[in-house]
């Protein structure tokens, strides 16, 4: 029989108990300038945490160093107990892909690219792996799309995709940059229901994005970030007046509703967070 949960398992020796993800004094500096400050969170495995905060905030650069891509300055990053350096049960989606969608290639064909660590060099695909790329098809909803040339995909159905493909990659942590830059308002509902749904697959899911709103309304918890850590916990409890003037300084109108305070950032609509610093 199916493992109903066929994700609970990394099979990466790497993965071991314990929080997904601990952040400890995390600090980042660059040419001389501080991009991220005595930076400290744990998720356990199923967490899922909105990271908000003004562009130049450290965002990407945050991302960066959960990764393993970037080393902090000070500070030290854990997933599942170890580093995360060559860490197969990472997944990073950056801000900008870098993908040729005129390229001829098939839905499932970048999904089975998730399995390439796996594979072993010069290992052809066998049946788990095909297994695998068709599970993580259904787990976001794509099942129907998977002999579909990629430059006939819609934003959201990208993004899918991409999700799909760190899924057969077998992560358990997923690193997102602002991927909801761009969709349309049903896209960026069903983005985030899908992240709702990887949760019961105890898949931690870490989300940099612009939209308070959102974060408020699909996310446990917020990080509120303007180099240092403005505010951790609830959405509603970190998206306090107070501290979002702070994070944002005057680039930031708060209107009061009968749900809370609702914030508009004039950084919200700017091509994409700068956080290279």
């Amino acid at each position: 029989m199916r493992d109903a949960h066929p994700y609970r398992e990394c099979s990466d020796p790497l993965h071991g108990e314990g929080p997904a993800v601990e952040a400890r004094e995390v600090s980042v500096v660059r040419d001389g300038k501080t991009a991220l400050e005595g930076i400290t969170f744990e998720l356990d495995p199923g967490g899922l945490l909105a990271v908000v905060g003004p562009n130049g905030a450290g965002k990407t650069t945050l991302l960066q160093v959960l990764s393993g891509t970037l080393a902090p300055s000070s500070g030290e990053v854990r997933i599942f107990g170890h580093r995360p350096a060559r860490h197969i049960c990472i997944a990073y989606l950056p801000q900008r892909l870098g993908v040729d969608f005129r390229f001829p290639v098939a839905v499932r064909d970048v999904v089975m690219m998730g399995r390439t660590g796996l594979l072993g060099p010069l290992r052809r695909p066998r049946g788990r792996d095909r297994e695998r790329v068709a599970e993580a098809l259904a787990l976001v909803g794509i099942t129907a799309l998977a002999r579909r040339p990629i430059d006939r995909l819609s934003g959201g159905e990208q993004q899918r995709m991409f999700i799909a493909r760190a899924i057969a990659q077998e992560a358990r942590v997923l690193l997102l940059d602002e991927p909801l830059a761009g969709l349309d308002a049903p896209a960026q509902e069903g983005i985030l229901g899908l992240l709702g749904r990887l949760r019961a697959e105890q898949i931690t899911s870490i989300v940099a994005l612009h939209e308070l709103d959102l974060a408020q309304a699909h996310f446990p918890l917020a990080l509120l970030l303007n180099v240092r850590a403005i505010g951790l916990g609830p959405p509603g409890e970190v998206f306090a007046p107070g501290r979002l003037r702070e994070a944002y300084g005057t680039g930031l109108r708060i209107f009061q509703t009968p749900s809370g305070p609702v914030a508009l950032s004039d950084t919200c609509c700017e091509g994409g967070d700068h956080d290279h610093r």
